[in-house]
């Protein structure tokens, strides 16, 4: 399956297996959203499990809170990342909190889908990467899969799990590459980091959309230079998997992170915090950043400079072995 059709495909298992899931959000419905991951949901469930909503985000989170706390278990869909900030509001002081400030007796078992990053070609405000807002918000888990697999088993945990998810798809992987997706339930467990590449000289961590430009990268520098990249998709970004980064800088001594998101207190920023924290003596170089330049994510003629490619990723693996 390509990531899209995974998606679709945890979305019809999670509808079949549970009355309490829902879905909905802007042309979810007949459409099948605007890129189809709900394509054909509504004619199999009928119009009270899948259905259309008025063009307002912070309505549509703002109901699915309400939803959760009843017991419902609503997945709802905002078109691109760059439209979920009028629902931050709802997100942050109402969807990370419902389980604390009940002290637990409503639950908040609600997905947030928003396919995020550049690469389309896209218009303003459709392109962004803004994970970090929501990994700095305590009440939420964030997850960011990379492949088919993983987008469906992480996809069907976070419809399961106790807490709020929002769930970041990357655009131009939906229909990239295909991979191998059981049919049927399973689950890709969230907080856990996958080792996608061995290597001794040095480790990436990486997720979402830049994880094959990593893995590209790293077979570059192998091919050219001799140097060993292991590449650590990390998967879910709150909670991190604090133990697999630890234990890939003990093994590699050295460092890089990359993201498409703008360089300053990004998610990187987090996770070189925790190297530095617990992995310091075993470092044998600072840790090295590859991300995207602190401006809004520009348009078209611009984009490709814009995004860490594979030049700039394998720029920064020479630099971190160099110092």
């Amino acid at each position: 399956m390509t990531m899209i059709q995974a998606i679709q495909d945890g979305l019809y298992t999670a509808l079949a297996e549970d009355d309490r899931v829902l879905v909905f959000g802007e042309d979810v419905g007949q459409n099948g959203g605007v890129f189809r991951a709900t394509d054909g949901l509504q004619d199999a469930f009928g119009p009270r499990r899948v259905f259309d909503t008025p063009l307002s985000e912070s309505g549509i989170v703002g109901t699915a809170v309400g939803m959760a706390a009843a017991g419902l278990k609503p997945v709802v869909e905002i078109q691109f990342m760059g439209f979920i900030y009028p629902a931050f509001e709802q997100i942050v002081s109402h969807a990370a909190r419902v389980r604390t400030r009940t002290r637990g007796r409503h639950p908040a078992s609600l997905v947030i889908r928003a396919p995020y990053g550049g690469g389309i070609r896209a218009p303003e405000l459709h392109s962004d990467s803004s994970e970090a807002f929501f990994v700095h918000q305590p009440g939420l888990k964030v997850v960011a899969p990379s492949g088919s697999y993983d987008a469906k088993g992480l996809l069907l945990a976070a419809i399961d799990d106790p807490d709020p998810v929002v769930f970041l798809e990357p655009i131009r992987l939906y229909r990239a590459f295909k991979e191998e997706v059981p049919l049927g339930h399973y689950t890709v467990p969230i907080g856990k980091a996958k080792v996608v590449r061995e290597g001794g000289d040095l480790t990436m961590f990486v997720w979402g959309g830049m994880v094959p430009w990593a893995m590209e990268a790293a077979e570059k520098a192998a091919r050219q230079d001799g140097i060993e990249t292991r590449v650590v998709d990390l998967r879910t970004l709150f909670p991190l998997d604090v133990a697999t980064i630890v234990e890939s800088v003990e093994h590699t001594g050295r460092a890089i992170i990359v993201h498409e998101a703008p360089r300053t207190a990004g998610v990187g920023a987090e996770v070189a915090t925790l190297i530095q924290e617990r992995a310091f003596y075993s470092l044998e170089a600072p840790v090295v950043r590859v991300a995207g330049f602190d401006v809004p994510f520009p348009l078209f003629s611009l984009e490709d400079l814009y995004l860490p490619g594979v030049a700039r990723i394998l720029s920064g693996i020479r630099r971190a072995v160099a110092a």
